[in-house]
């Protein structure tokens, strides 16, 4: 790996809720709290620029590896190493618990999105504002079922595989391959390199990644129940709550796998100020791909927050 490739760093650790949480915390003490979330599969370094560009305009910004990433680890050796959504929206709420913070800022995508989308609508009291690439990401289980267009199903191919013990076998041997394939697809325009990929597939080499992607997935389409410990909150996603927070939702305009749209189909499920933007050239990891725009939307995203309080 090239010795000059940015580390977003350093790490810090700090036990909230379940999880051992490894995160990085840049930026005044005083600043206003960003916690930005990345996705799958990927790793913290979808925001190596954007967290610095966010310090500098004097956010806090709080980085953590997910459940299952990098060095975050479970505290307890026997707990189920699940993906559900609900169990990566509380793992926010711990994590502003434990770091003492009442409310923050939001932002991710992918996996990250869904986390932020789960706490806003949730627990609102806790986040000023919302940045959500592909808009609202609490997923429908129910209709999970129901089938998308070809063309958009061939893309989430490794949501079927991944149901199979093969899948298991696949993504225990190919961490790095299967990701490799998926960016590809869903940042076509992204020209990253070995030691981009390299970097990210460090974090995928966490005991619990593959237990806690398989059980993502395979809670995602109905066919492993989750953990006792979230029913009552998946109870809540399954009435797809509307986020009342303030929200800023963006579109790449070369994602491969979720075309751009014009943001009309949720606008139910956003009650709060909301502003959607496209990104040109941005694919599914849109802050590492146009890291400049991502951190335009977190600014934008807090002043809706500030001029909300202000109205209150």
């Amino acid at each position: 790996m090239s010795a000059t490739l940015p580390r977003l760093g350093p790490l810090r650790r700090i036990e909230a809720g379940v999880l051992d949480v490894a995160y990085v915390d840049l930026g005044p003490a005083d600043g206003t709290p960003v916690v930005l979330l990345h996705g799958f599969p990927y790793d913290r370094h979808s925001y190596a620029d954007v967290a610095p560009l966010l310090a500098e305009s004097g956010f806090r910004v709080i980085v953590p590896e997910l459940r299952g990433h990098g060095g975050t680890r479970f505290r307890d050796r026997t707990a189920p190493r699940t993906g559900e959504q609900a169990a990566l929206g509380q793992d926010v709420i711990d994590l502003l618990d434990a770091l003492g913070i009442e409310r923050a800022v939001l932002a991710g995508y992918d996996w990250g999105g869904r986390a932020a989308c789960v706490a806003a609508a949730l627990h609102p009291e806790r986040v000023a504002a919302l940045v959500s690439v592909n808009g609202y990401l609490i997923q429908d289980i129910r209709s999970s079922m129901h089938p998308l267009d070809p063309a958009l199903e061939a893309g989430f191919w490794y949501l079927f595989y991944f149901l199979t013990e093969r899948g298991r076998a696949g993504l225990t041997a190919n961490r790095r391959g299967i990701a490799e394939v998926i960016w590809r697809r869903n940042s076509p325009e992204w020209a990253f390199d070995d030691a981009t990929l390299d970097r990210a597939a460090e974090a995928f080499e966490n005991p619990d990644w593959v237990d806690v992607v398989l059980h993502s997935y395979r809670h995602r389409l109905n066919h492993v129940p989750g953990a006792h410990e979230y029913l009552r909150d998946e109870g809540a996603l399954a009435k797809l709550p509307a986020i009342t927070v303030p929200a800023v939702t963006l579109d790449g305009e070369a994602d491969g796998n979720f075309p751009v749209t014009d943001a009309s189909a949720q606008a139910a499920h956003f009650t709060g100020p909301r502003v959607h933007r496209h990104v040109p050239h941005a694919g599914h990891n849109l802050p590492q791909e146009q890291p400049g725009a991502f951190a335009d939307a977190v600014r934008e995203a807090a002043s809706l927050a500030e001029e909300a309080s202000a109205a209150a």
